[in-house]
C-alpha cells in the first residue's frame, strides 16, 4: 500500500462483503470505503486512492455512514449500491425531522470515552453499552484524566458494577505512549470508533493514534464538560498497518431505537429476574409478586439502576415504535411515487 493507494484487505474488506457480489459484479465493480459524508458527495478510499464522488437521488447522504462499503462502476465511476453492513451504530436523531441518524458502520470495537471526574455518568454509559450490544460491536470503556485523579481505580470499579465483562483502559489522553495502547483494539483491517461527550479527550486520542493535529480544547474544571472540536464523522488510518479509527462529534444526547436486544444485554440480570415475577406483564411498580421490587426492598438490587433500566426500556420501545411508523410512511410514499411515475409513463405511451 503506497501513500496514494490502498489495499482492500487493509481497508477492512472481508469475505462477508465479497460474498455479496455476483460473478459479473466482481469484474465490473470496484469496492470503495466511505471516509466522510457531505451534503451531496462522499469521500472514498479504494485501490485507486482517495476520491470524492457525487451522490445522486438513488443514494443520498442520509443513507450513508462513515465506514460503509460501496460498489462503483469501473468504467463510469458511478456509485451503484451500498453493501450490507456487518455492524451499524445509529441513534434516533435529536432536534431534526429525521427519525434515524447514522453514526458509523462496520465497526469492530466501540471505544466509549469518559473521564475520571464529573463526566462519568452510569446512565449515559449504559446507553452507549446498549448501542454497542445492539449493533454487535465490542464495547471498550476508555477513562481519561486518570493522571489527575487520586483514585482512578474507583471509576473502573464503578464501571464493573455496570458490566463486569467491560474492558476498561485508564490513561492520560495527552500521553502518546498511553493513548497508543488503544491501537491494540484495531489491528490490520479492523476499525474502531470513538464516542463520548465533548471535551473528554477524543480528539487528543485521535491525534495520538493517527499522528494528526486536530484542534483540541480542555475540559472545564467546574463541571468537567468541554466544547465540540470534532464537527463531522471521519475515517482515519492508524499508521503502521494498525487499522482505522472513526472520530465522532460529542453527543449531547443519545436516544436509542431498535436497541431492545442491547438494553436486554446491558441489564441481563434484571431481565432474568423479571422472568420470575408473578405476572408476565409486570411493570415492577406496585404489582403483587414482583421479584424485582422484592430484591430492591431486600437490598439485593440498586434501586437507581432498576429505575434506569425501566426508563431506558420504555424509551427504547417508544422510539422504536415511532421509527417503525416513520418507515411505514416512507414506504407508502415511495409506493405512491413509483405508482405516479408508472402512470405518467403509461400516459405518454412509453
Amino acid at each position: 500500500m503506497t501513500e496514494n493507494t490502498y489495499d482492500l484487505r487493509a481497508l477492512g474488506w472481508r469475505p462477508a462483503f465479497e460474498a455479496q457480489l455476483d460473478i459479473d459484479e466482481l469484474e465490473r465493480m470496484a469496492p470503495a470505503r466511505v471516509a466522510a459524508v457531505h451534503r451531496d458527495r462522499a469521500d472514498l478510499l479504494s485501490e485507486a486512492g482517495p476520491e470524492r464522488a457525487p451522490l445522486g437521488p438513488e443514494l443520498q447522504a442520509s443513507d450513508l455512514a462513515v465506514g460503509d462499503w460501496l460498489l462503483r462502476d469501473r468504467a463510469t465511476g458511478r456509485i451503484v449500491r451500498r453493501l450490507e453492513r456487518e455492524t451499524l451504530l445509529a441513534r434516533r436523531a435529536a432536534g431534526t425531522g429525521r427519525a434515524e441518524q447514522l453514526i458509523a458502520a462496520n465497526v469492530d470495537a466501540l471505544l466509549i470515552v469518559s473521564s475520571c471526574d464529573a463526566d462519568f455518568n452510569p446512565a449515559r454509559l449504559e446507553r452507549y453499552l446498549a448501542l454497542a450490544r445492539a449493533s454487535g460491536t465490542t464495547p471498550v470503556l476508555v477513562l481519561t484524566r486518570a493522571d489527575l485523579c487520586a483514585a482512578p481505580e474507583d471509576y473502573a470499579r464503578r464501571a464493573a458494577r455496570i458490566d463486569a465483562t467491560l474492558p476498561v483502559e485508564l490513561l492520560d489522553a495527552r500521553a502518546r505512549d498511553q493513548a497508543a495502547r488503544l491501537a491494540d483494539w484495531a489491528g490490520p483491517g479492523r476499525t474502531i470508533a470513538l464516542v463520548g461527550s465533548s471535551g473528554v479527550g477524543k480528539s487528543t486520542l485521535i491525534n495520538a493514534l493517527t499522528g494528526a493535529a486536530q484542534e483540541t480544547r480542555g475540559i472545564r474544571e467546574d463541571d468537567a464538560k468541554g466544547r465540540h472540536t470534532t464537527t463531522a464523522r471521519s475515517l482515519h488510518a492508524i499508521p503502521g498497518g494498525g487499522g482505522w479509527v472513526i472520530d465522532t462529534p460529542g453527543m449531547r444526547a443519545l436516544r436509542l431505537h431498535d436497541a431492545e436486544a442491547g438494553v436486554a444485554a446491558v441489564f441481563a440480570d434484571l431481565e432474568a429476574l423479571a422472568e420470575t415475577c408473578r405476572f408476565g406483564d409486570c411493570a415492577h411498580d406496585s404489582e403483587p409478586g414482583c421479584a424485582v421490587r422484592a430484591a430492591v426492598e431486600q437490598g439485593a438490587l440498586d434501586a437507581e439502576r432498576v429505575a434506569r433500566w425501566r426508563k431506558l426500556a420504555r424509551e427504547e420501545a417508544r422510539n422504536s415504535a415511532s421509527l417503525a411508523e416513520a418507515r411505514a410512511r416512507d414506504k407508502a410514499l415511495g409506493r405512491l411515487y413509483r405508482s405516479g411515475q408508472a402512470a405518467g409513463r403509461r400516459k405518454r405511451g412509453e
